[in-house]
């Protein structure tokens, strides 16, 4: 059975817009994290690569891989479906990297559930309205997907209080410090320390 407190599991939740891929991409480049890569049926947006942003799947692939077991989550998202693959996560921890996750509220908190070392940050716009602002700015949705969007951001929120920390998107430069911090102290935490390997290292 797999030691699930070596790595260091970080999972980023936000409402579409907040800026999460984007945080994600510059721990990523700064950071020894692997990133998870999760599986999807929504169509590739611009600039977006097979096996590095999603797998991209069928309706019919991904409801065979749910039939067979094969995601740790797995939800229907603004109409599309996405999965964490138990394989592609547990792969990770078993060669000890640490890992990134990109999912919605609901899947971090089953990934909670199954891996409970697990460390839920909540990343959020600094208000609605430059939420909207950013959907806007994408100019790759209608004004009523857009509201949509916002409408489920809003109730995405309510699930903030099983997360174990709120970082706002005010500035990316500071956020991601907020995060790196975050991943500094969860390093450090007694528990995730081996006090046998301590002991020895004693004069």
């Amino acid at each position: 059975m797999l030691d699930k407190t070596k790595s260091l599991i970080i999972v980023i939740s936000a409402p579409s817009g907040a800026g999460k891929t984007t945080l994600t991409k510059r721990l990523l480049q700064i950071s020894s994290f692997a990133y998870s890569v999760s599986f999807t049926t929504r169509p590739p947006r611009k600039n977006e690569i097979e096996g590095v942003d999603y797998y991209f799947i069928s309706n019919e692939e991904f409801q065979k891989m749910v039939e067979e077991g094969k995601f740790v989550e797995w939800a229907r998202v603004h109409g599309q479906l996405y999965g964490t693959s138990i394989d592609l996560l547990d792969n990770a921890i078993e060669t000890k990297k640490d890992v990134v996750l990109e999912v919605d509220v609901k899947g971090g908190i089953e990934i909670k559930k199954k891996y409970p070392k697990a460390v839920l940050i909540f990343f959020l716009p600094p208000s609605w309205q430059e939420l909207e602002k950013r959907l806007n700015k994408r100019n790759t949705e209608t004004k009523e997907r857009i509201r949509e969007r916002i409408k489920q951001a809003k109730k995405e929120i309510a699930y903030a209080p099983s997360y174990d920390y709120l970082v706002v998107n005010d500035d990316i430069n500071k956020a991601l410090s907020d995060i790196l911090s975050i991943v500094k102290a969860e390093r450090c935490r007694l528990d995730r320390l081996s006090l046998k390997n301590l002991s020895k290292n004693k004069r």
